[in-house]
């Protein structure tokens, strides 16, 4: 018998946020296809992502198309399994590179690729900081870590790109809508295509009425969404999300079919769930515009605003993704920008000069004793916020790496994790600057 066999629940270890992940990585991305109807087929597990596939009259319209060939070539052999019809259509819900990445799988038999046109244009100049958005982006993704580092990219397994299946290939759009509704018979097969901007602005809904299905891209999928990415994005505007899944809700669907995480059955599931998830973002955005009309301050609103505990305890709401502080930061950088209304922060000192008054302050021997408490006591965060007041050093790096590295494993959310990870990473190897 092991220690921990007879043990109360009381005296069981609590699992580490990394153990966390693992667990629910595990639970939520093995490879499922569920069968709607007689011809709408969803594929979970075999790509980060998800695509469905709409067996039409003589041939199969896909919807979304993994993130690359070599995962998309998988997901080909099990629908060949299903049926011999070639892929004419694919249809993209958004425009994120793992929903398209596999598309040139089928770039000798797809006639037809559909996509939405976005409800507003990208911020001018995103091409001239594409190398800093790039760094942040391969941070959050942990494109470079290990498996073992990784674990997943939690909203489903690690892209092709990281697992040898290869790296992006995509199919530009034959079609771009840009009206809100269109409606289409494509081979047989009826579909309302709805624009739906959430997480994206070019996202889209594809409703199945004769099958009673709704393909619902990234507008829903079962983790705390990414109310903000931390690889930098315009603002993610959480009241058009939130109008997005009200759209959802609309549809009488028996079946939703999102492009992460498991499909939801049953219409009364749909709707508490859903709804639930609706409800989250509802409270988030009302929370942190009382707290900016009640005059806090973002550091303070992020402290304040938090779930109650009747939406945090939902599994589909856990912090393997988003995380709630990120979002909060978010909307009340959305609402009312960098300043917070603290007259302190309007005008402040030079940040080398701060630090250099405030290591005065606290002495050089105090602060180096008590960052390193921090670390012996699995303080990591503030062992990091610590260090920032160091001088350069290769002990300030070496214990930077360990609390980068502490840090990581206290965590749930995989993009948090990775970007603790690869910073801790390219200290150590010295590839680029830390920040």
């Amino acid at each position: 018998m092991n220690a921990t066999d007879g043990a109360s629940p009381a005296e069981q270890p609590i699992p580490t946020g990394g153990e966390r992940l693992a667990a629910f990585a595990g639970e939520s991305f093995q490879r499922a296809i569920t069968e709607v109807g007689e011809r709408v087929y969803h594929f979970l597990g075999y790509g980060h992502s998800n695509a469905t596939a709409i067996v039409g009259d003589s041939t199969v319209i896909l919807v979304d198309a993994l993130d690359s060939p070599g995962y998309a070539a998988e997901l080909d052999r099990a629908l060949k399994g299903i049926t011999e019809k070639p892929v004419r259509t694919i249809i993209y819900t958004h425009g994120h590179p793992d929903h398209r990445g596999g598309a040139g799988y089928w770039r000798e038999s797809v006639e037809e690729v559909i996509a939405h046109a976005p409800a507003r244009e990208p911020l001018e100049g995103y091409d001239r900081i594409a190398t800093a958005l790039e760094r942040r982006g391969a941070r959050q993704h942990g494109y470079g870590l290990s498996d073992e580092e990784a674990i997943c990219q939690g909203i489903g397994i690690r892209e092709g790109r990281e697992t040898g299946a290869g790296d992006y290939d995509f199919l530009a759009p034959t079609k771009v809508l840009a009206d809100d509704l269109v409606t289409l018979v494509i081979d047989g097969v009826a579909l309302e295509l709805r624009a739906a901007p959430g997480e994206t602005d070019d996202a889209m809904l594809i409703w199945l009425p004769d099958d009673g299905a709704l393909c619902s891209g990234d507008v829903y999928y079962a983790t705390f969404p990414n109310l903000y990415a931390i690889r930098g994005t315009q603002y993610r505007d959480v009241s058009q999300w939130i109008r997005a899944l009200d759209l959802v809700l609309s549809y009488p669907a028996e079946a939703l079919l999102p492009g992460h995480t498991a499909a939801l059955l049953g219409h009364g599931l749909i709707q508490e769930q859903v709804g639930t998830y609706r409800d989250a973002m509802r409270y988030l955005l009302d929370g942190t515009l009382d707290a900016i009309e009640a005059g806090l301050t973002q550091d303070e609103a992020a402290e304040a605003v938090r779930l109650p505990d009747e939406l945090a305890g939902k599994p589909f709401l856990g912090e393997f993704y988003g995380m709630v502080e990120w979002a909060v930061r978010s909307i009340y950088v959305g609402y009312v920008g960098w300043f917070d209304g603290d007259p302190a922060t309007l005008l402040p000192l030079a940040e080398d000069a701060w630090r250099c008054e405030l290591r005065a302050l606290i002495g050089e021997r105090r602060l180096e004793n008590r960052t390193l408490r921090a670390i012996d006591e699995s303080e990591y965060q503030l062992a990091l916020q610590l260090l920032a007041l160091w001088e350069p050093s290769r002990e300030r790096r070496r214990l930077l790496v360990r609390a980068l590295r502490g840090r990581a494993e206290q965590v749930t959310s995989a993009n948090a994790r990775h970007y603790y990870l690869a910073c801790a990473n390219e200290e150590e190897t010295l590839q680029a600057p830390l920040f």
